[in-house]
């Protein structure tokens, strides 16, 4: 099976689509079915390299330490 995203013009193209589901040649997805969810983690994982993770790191830590210092 192929997935294909397909943009309707009107209502007798839908129509159409909805006979060939009916014959059991394709079937109709919701548009959220089709979009494929993925987690960030997942889609940026690997990203970065170790040594800029962990420089990055290093300066979040040390930004978020002088919010809590006494001025």
């Amino acid at each position: 099976m192929k997935t294909v995203l397909v943009e309707i013009k009107n209502k007798e193209a839908l129509a159409l689509l909805r006979n060939l589901e009916s014959m059991k040649l394709l079937r109709l997805l919701d548009e959220d079915t089709a979009k494929p969810t993925q987690n960030l983690s997942g889609k940026y994982a690997g990203k970065l390299s170790k040594e800029v993770a962990e420089e990055l790191q290093n300066h979040i830590e040390k930004s978020r330490s002088e919010w809590e210092r006494d001025i």
